[in-house]
């Protein structure tokens, strides 16, 4: 993996700060961007190699900019991981605002087309190249109350799979990685506003989400950097068009 060419979006902090870092102690060249400037100074100076651009994905403008930049050190990309995205809001369907809606499918969706459109060509000039879409296992078993975000994330998985057949002849591969419950500080955030609303204990909360997993845990952000390691390494050289669950199989979620 030493010298390979790598993009993250929203790669300043959780999961895509974890992919970042575990692409460049694989010895790859690393660009992140990210819409927060402070964050992203911050994961600059914490991890020395690391370079970025703030970008917000549902801007084709901040698109170009990020792979100009991005382009104009590396030379090109062998692998764009489409990690950026927004939970939305949580609540019926007939109490989501419009605006909210088109919020979330601008970034969650319109963010990896305009990537695509960016980046794509440039794979298809090298003739080689591999995007992993990080998508959620909440596509596989539903989650009341967050319509915009999962009907978002299931057109990510729509897209991975569509786009795989297109830049197929070109020797470019597309996956999707779908994460469950993250044991980080947004996973932990999430849990305590629950228990909140429901009035009981961070404790009971967290007990009746492991007893819908499988393995009864929950993981780690740098269980998907890994997962995104091995999707772009050798060994997953035919795989394509394919969704990986990052989850200890996630049975049910409410």
């Amino acid at each position: 993996m030493n010298g390979m060419r790598v993009i993250v979006t929203a790669g300043a902090s959780g999961i895509g700060l974890a992919i970042a870092q575990t692409f460049l102690r694989a010895g790859a060249r690393v660009h992140i961007g990210d819409v927060d400037g402070a964050s992203l100074a911050a994961a600059l100076a914490e991890n020395p190699g690391l370079r970025g651009s703030v970008s917000d994905v549902s801007s084709s403008e901040d698109v170009d900019r990020l792979g100009d930049e991005a382009l104009a050190w590396m030379g090109g990309v062998d692998v764009l991981v489409n990690n950026a995205g927004i939970g939305g809001p949580r609540g019926p369907v007939e109490e989501v605002e419009p605006a909210e809606w088109h919020q979330v499918m601008r970034v969650n969706l319109g963010g990896i087309f305009h990537t695509a459109r960016r980046f794509v060509p440039v794979m298809k000039g090298q003739r080689a190249g591999c995007i992993i879409n990080i998508s959620t296992s909440s596509v596989r078993t539903g989650l009341p109350l967050r319509t915009p975000y999962v009907v978002s994330k299931a057109g990510v998985m729509g897209f991975t799979q569509n786009l795989a057949r297109e830049i197929g002849p070109y020797n470019i591969r597309c996956n999707a990685i779908l994460p469950g419950s993250i044991e980080n500080e947004r996973g932990r955030k999430l849990l305590r506003e629950r228990a909140e609303r429901e009035g009981v204990s961070y404790e009971q909360v967290l007990a009746q989400r492991l007893g819908y997993i499988s393995m009864r845990s929950r993981i780690t952000p740098e269980e998907v950097g890994e997962a995104a390691l091995f999707l772009a390494s050798p060994a997953a050289r035919h795989i394509s068009g394919q969704f990986l669950g990052v989850c200890g199989n996630v049975e049910w979620e409410e």
